[in-house]
């Protein structure tokens, strides 16, 4: 499912963000910035050693956060690092809105014309899928509708119900 917002496309796919061939795909982080499990163990073991190094130089960001690195063995260029809540934590809607705005921010502030991100927070961190991608896609709706030179941002889900519930909450966002 594809979507115009000015000068830019909203896609929505099935698939493994790893074998995304864009300027940038998103990891959904932990503050720590260590490659354990989920998005970030398959980063981790495709992307290879280099991106951790990198990480570990950066040393971590806050909740909220986004930091690049480049993308190792990736098919994609650059890793933004986005640190999204854990449910419980307080305030989780205002911080996965921050996240998702401050990969775009680094998206732009490095040129990067694509980046594709994931359903962040919601594998280990338990936040809602539908509330996931309610934020994240009225999020990058506004951004895209002001001034940037990102030409193309992917939603990447890993499995068939979360792309349904985007599809619903982008069909019903525009």
């Amino acid at each position: 499912m594809k979507k115009e917002v000015n000068q830019s496309t909203i896609e929505l796919i099935q698939g493994d963000i790893t074998e995304m061939a864009t300027d940038a795909i998103v990891n959904a982080a932990n503050t720590s910035l260590i490659l354990g499990g989920g998005v970030a163990g398959a980063i981790r073991r495709k992307g290879g050693a280099k991106i951790q190094e990198e990480c570990n130089k950066i040393g971590g960001t806050f909740v909220g956060g986004a930091v690049i690195t480049t993308g190792g063995n990736l098919r994609a260029k650059y890793v933004i690092h986005a640190v999204g809540p854990r449910m419980g934590e307080g305030d989780e809607d205002e911080k996965l809105k921050r996240a998702t705005l401050n990969s775009l921010r680094l998206a732009d502030e490095h040129k990067l014309r694509s980046i594709a991100f994931p359903a962040i927070s919601t594998g280990i961190f338990g936040f809602p899928i539908a509330r996931c991608a309610s934020i994240m896609l009225s999020t990058t709706i506004d951004y895209l509708k002001g001034t940037t030179g990102i030409e193309k941002v992917i939603f990447c889900l890993f499995d068939s119900q979360s792309f349904e519930v985007f599809s619903q909450k982008l069909e019903a966002t525009l």
